[in-house]
This record gives C-alpha cells, sequence and structure tokens, in this order.
C-alpha cells in the first residue's frame, strides 16, 4: 500500500525530513488535496495547482519563514497554505471567520506579506532584502511572479531598481502564457520566444544587471531543487525563468484555464463543472455592460472598450470577439489603461475603461491628473463596486465613492439596476463635456426583462421610488433592492439620489424642508461617500435635521459570502429594517 505522506507534514520542517525520492508523491497528493477541498468549497484553483511543484521546492530548500518568501498574486499560494500549518482548516478557505484566499500577514508568519493585488511582490521583496543588508541579517528573498504580473509597470519599477542593488534577491517567474486570461503584450511574444529558444541574445532580465537563468520544466520537482540550491550560492539579484501549465493534474483545467481558474463547484473525480440550477436569472451586472457596449459600439462607431487583463471578467470579451480592432486588453496595467483612454479622447473617440472598483486605485494619479484636469469625458465603467464577497479586503470595492468624489470635473453615478445601467451608457456616449464614473456590483441583478429600448438619463438627477411621511432614506446605487425590501411595511420614503456627483441639490432641499430625519444608505464606506456629501450639504445651507449614514465601517471587511457581509455591517435587508425602526 502506498505510504501517505501529506497526512504528516504540518510544517516545511515535516517537508525536509522527506526524501527528494518522495518529493513527486507529495505533489500528486497536495494537488489530489486542493482539488477535493475546491471542489466542494469552492475558490481559486488552477493557479495552485499550476505551482505544486514549485511550491514544495521552495519550502523544501530555503529555511522558510527565516527565509522571505512572497507569492505574486496570491492566487498561487494554497499549496503553501496547506504546507504552512493551515492544511486542517483548509476547508474554511475564503468563508466567513475563515482562512483568507490570500496570503495575509496576520494569519501567519509564513504570509510574509499580503498580496490581493498584483505585482507588488519584487518591490516588497527587494524592500525586504534591503532591510536584511541593513541589519547585518543573512537572508534569501524570493519573489514568484506570474508572466502577466511581470508585465505591469510596478513590477519593472523593482526589477529596475533591485539591478543597481547586489540585495540577495530571487525573483521566479512563473510562465504559464495566462493571468486569468491568456496574458497579453510584446513581453508576452518575447518570453514565448525565449521558451523556443529563438531569443537567448539580447535578453532584456540580464540586461537589467540580473543573473537569468531557465527556462526550466516547472513541474521536474529534481530539476527545480538543484536550480534552486544552486541559485542560494549566487550573489546579487538573479531571476529563474520556469514553464509551467496552470490547471495542471486536472485535465479540464488544462485544458479550460480560463473557466477553472475560480470554477465554483465541480466534480472531484471527473474535473466536470456541477450543472447550475436552471431557473430563470437575471444577468449578471458585467454581462449587461458587455452586451450594452457592444449593442452601442455598432451604432457608434467612435466608441472604443478597454480593459486592464479582465476580458472574461468585465465582459469586454464580447465587444474583443466582435469588434476586436476597437476593443483593448492591455495587460496588468491600470495605469497605462487609464491615460490611453484619455490619449483616445483627445482624438474624439469615446474610450469606456472598464476596470473593477478595486484595481481603479492602483490608477488614482492618472484619473486626477491625465482625465480630471484636462475634462477629458473618458467613460469608467467600474464592475465590483461594493462588497464582492469572498475574495475579501483586497477586493471590496467600497472605497470608489469617497476616493472618487472629491475630484473635480468628475460625474459620478451607481445604478440601482440594469437598466439604468444601460440608460446611463447610452447617456454617456451621446456625449459629456468631462469624464464620468459609473459603479456596479459584482454579481447578479434584479431585472429579466433588462433589454428595454434606450433612453437618455439627466445627469445630476434623482428620483423618489416611495412616499412616505415619517423619515426620507436616501440611497446609491444597488443597495437599493435591499432599502426596498426593509421598508416594504414602514410609512417612510425612499429617493434614489443615482448621482453621487453632481448631487441633486433642488430634491435635497425638498427632503430637508418635508423630513425631520434622515437616513442615507450606501455600500460604500460611510467616511467621504454619499453620507459625507449630505452632512456636507446640510452644513452648507445650515439645516439641524437629524442624519444617520449607513453604510461600510471605517474598517476592512474580511472575506464571506455577500449575504454574511452585508449582515455583518448592517445592510441587510432584517438590518435595515430595524434601524428604520429606531427612528420612526
Amino acid at each position: 500500500m502506498q505510504k501517505k505522506l501529506l497526512e504528516n507534514i504540518n510544517s516545511p520542517k515535516d517537508l525536509r525530513a522527506l526524501t527528494l525520492e518522495d518529493l513527486p508523491l507529495l505533489a500528486k497528493e497536495l494537488r489530489q488535496f486542493i482539488i477535493n477541498v475546491v471542489a466542494t468549497k469552492e475558490g481559486h484553483l488552477g493557479a495552485s495547482l499550476g505551482v505544486i511543484e514549485l511550491t514544495i521546492a521552495l519550502h523544501y530548500v530555503f529555511n522558510t519563514p527565516e527565509d522571505l518568501l512572497i507569492w505574486d498574486v496570491g492566487h498561487q499560494a494554497y499549496g503553501h497554505k496547506i504546507l504552512t500549518g493551515r492544511k486542517a482548516i483548509f476547508e474554511t478557505n475564503r468563508q466567513l471567520g475563515g482562512i483568507s484566499g490570500f496570503p495575509k500577514r496576520t494569519e501567519s508568519e509564513y504570509d510574509t506579506f499580503g498580496v490581493g493585488h498584483s505585482s507588488t511582490s519584487i518591490s516588497a521583496a527587494l524592500g525586504m532584502a534591503i532591510a536584511s543588508k541593513l541589519k547585518g541579517e543573512n537572508r534569501h528573498h524570493i519573489a514568484v511572479i506570474g508572466d502577466a504580473s511581470i508585465a505591469s509597470g510596478m513590477a519593472f519599477e523593482g526589477l529596475n531598481h533591485a539591478g543597481v542593488t547586489n540585495a540577495n534577491l530571487l525573483v521566479i517567474l512563473n510562465d504559464n502564457a495566462i493571468g486569468i486570461d491568456p496574458s497579453v503584450g510584446a513581453l508576452k511574444q518575447y518570453l514565448t520566444n525565449v521558451k523556443k529558444g529563438t531569443n537567448k541574445r539580447n535578453n532584456i532580465i540580464e540586461a537589467l544587471n540580473f543573473d537569468y537563468s531557465g527556462p526550466i520544466n516547472g513541474h521536474d520537482i529534481n530539476k527545480i531543487i538543484s536550480e534552486l540550491e544552486r541559485l542560494k550560492s549566487v550573489e546579487g539579484p538573479k531571476l529563474l525563468h520556469i514553464i509551467t501549465t496552470k490547471g495542471k493534474g486536472l485535465k479540464q483545467a488544462e485544458k479550460d484555464q480560463v473557466k477553472y481558474h475560480a470554477p465554483g463547484k465541480f466534480n472531484a473525480k471527473t474535473g466536470d463543472l456541477l450543472p447550475k440550477l436552471d431557473l430563470k436569472q437575471a444577468p449578471k451586472y458585467q454581462d449587461v455592460f458587455g452586451y450594452t457596449i457592444l449593442e452601442l459600439a455598432k451604432e457608434n462607431k467612435k466608441i472604443i472598450g478597454i480593459t486592464p487583463a479582465m476580458p472574461t471578467g468585465s465582459s469586454l470579451k464580447y465587444m474583443m470577439d466582435a469588434i476586436p480592432e476597437r476593443a483593448f486588453d492591455v495587460g496588468i496595467a491600470e495605469q497605462h489603461a487609464v491615460t490611453l483612454a484619455a490619449g483616445m479622447a483627445t482624438q474624439g473617440l469615446i474610450p469606456f475603461c472598464n476596470i473593477y472598483s478595486t484595481f481603479l486605485q492602483r490608477a488614482y494619479d492618472q484619473v486626477i491628473h491625465d482625465v480630471a484636469l484636462q475634462k477629458l469625458p473618458v467613460i469608467f465603467c467600474l464592475d465590483r463596486a461594493g462588497l464582492v464577497g469572498e475574495d475579501g479586503a483586497t477586493h471590496h470595492g467600497v472605497f470608489d465613492l469617497a476616493y472618487l468624489r472629491c475630484i473635480p470635473n468628475l460625474i459620478i453615478f451607481a445604478p440601482r439596476n440594469e437598466v439604468e445601467l444601460r440608460h446611463i451608457m447610452y447617456t454617456a456616449q451621446l456625449g459629456l463635456k468631462m469624464p464620468i464614473a459609473i459603479r456596479y456590483p459584482r454579481g447578479r441583478g434584479i431585472t429579466l426583462n433588462w433589454k428595454q429600448p434606450f433612453s437618455k438619463i439627466d445627469i445630476g438627477k434623482g428620483i423618489q421610488l416611495k412616499q412616505g411621511k415619517k423619515l426620507a432614506v436616501l440611497s446609491i446605487g444597488s443597495v437599493a433592492k435591499n432599502v426596498t425590501e426593509a421598508i416594504v411595511d414602514l410609512n417612510v420614503s425612499h429617493y434614489d439620489m443615482r448621482f453621487l456627483k453632481p448631487l441633486d441639490e433642488a430634491l435635497l432641499h425638498r427632503v430637508f424642508k418635508e423630513y425631520h430625519t434622515i437616513i442615507t444608505v450606501e455600500d460604500s464606506t460611510i467616511k467621504g461617500g454619499l453620507g459625507s456629501a449630505i452632512l456636507e450639504f446640510a452644513s452648507e445651507h445650515n439645516y439641524q435635521n437629524t442624519i444617520k449614514i449607513l453604510g461600510i465601517p471605517d474598517d476592512f471587511i474580511e472575506h464571506g459570502n455577500v449575504n454574511e457581509l452585508q449582515k455583518l455591517v448592517g445592510l441587510d435587508v432584517d438590518s435595515l429594517t430595524f434601524t428604520l425602526k429606531q427612528f420612526l
């Protein structure tokens, strides 16, 4: 009977007690363990399956956690978590109160840096390496970065600096030609040529003063270990190029790498996705965006679609397939995406720049300096706004209303449903004199007959959804659904503000004169968002009304499903009803 290895490994120390001959069997067990758990609990799959041999080799060769290891981005780190003391609780991954889906410093000493957004590992590892030198410590510093992440500007900034230091830094380039969608750009082509052996000359990594080695087979555990052992004695910055297959060990995950990045529930034995209940469902907001921009672009030849590495996740893929010359995936390069859109806008094109809310944070200066300051009518479509669920604190889109509201020359709109999303997209492409940010949530909407004829929205106008006598609730965005359900039996008025900027001041004056108590509801941070805007309005006009702000507290919200998290912050239907009753 074959011996079981994984069940006896609770730390890298246990792993290092194994023989080299044991490691391929351990790799097989570790892969199966991840497959079994993710099949029922869901999560990211393909990225971790692709680096199993590398994960084992790194903890086998290096003295972690004394030697510092960073995974970029954290999708790859499931094997790492299991080998570093979290095997018994791995099935709580991404669940409320469970372990995070990404490396997290407060979770384990082996998680040396929090990585939910890509391309930060080289800068962080270099910072650690310089710190070790200054403190006289002899440690290794390893950054594992994917080929899609290394194309980001920040990764190159890190490489550029590291190349003029003598830091003990090892960058491992995990090259599988795919991020979430297939990698794009000239660097991808360059790496492809390196793999074919046609581009050994003019090595750009060596030109940056790195000791380059590879490419080697990332699934040959003996080869990886011998190369890592050799590199331990090489001084200064070095880069090891390994070739892996995303989803390795599960046939379907290797074949359909996009779908099996985070496949949902599937059959652990066969790999087949479990059939979803065939109920008539409202569409995903991302699909409403995707179908609507295609519909508009067919009529308006000036419309351009841009996304940084999220064509499937944003549903820009529909336009990329139908009108490829006018839809661009620019890779993990949010800053470039925004300024590219700005450049296009100067020439009379109408760019729709689709970026997840959490990732627009990475291009804040560009939004201010390159777009708003110049009043360029870029249309920002911010997907995954509000609480996004199991990806947790690194991915919640709860800061956008606050960080965008303070920027001059910017319109901010949050549709309460899919029809409103369609109408504002239609309105924006008719011609605006300044940029607009449209933010909408992850997941499904609420409207089956969403594909309604386009109609123009008045910029800066809110609407009344319910008339009541006791108090007024002002909401913005899709959280209006929860408010509507919460007030069914309450004698309160409900207004959908729609625009955070410009605010509908005429509506607000009416509300402040008619109601003593005003409650604002938003699925974004209460610091700086809708509630703050209403308080500022009241102060400016000397209103003395009672104002209560409901939203995301001044804290980083953990991971869990959206319903659980809404309950946690008091934005679910029952909590809203309870809170509103206190003011009646």
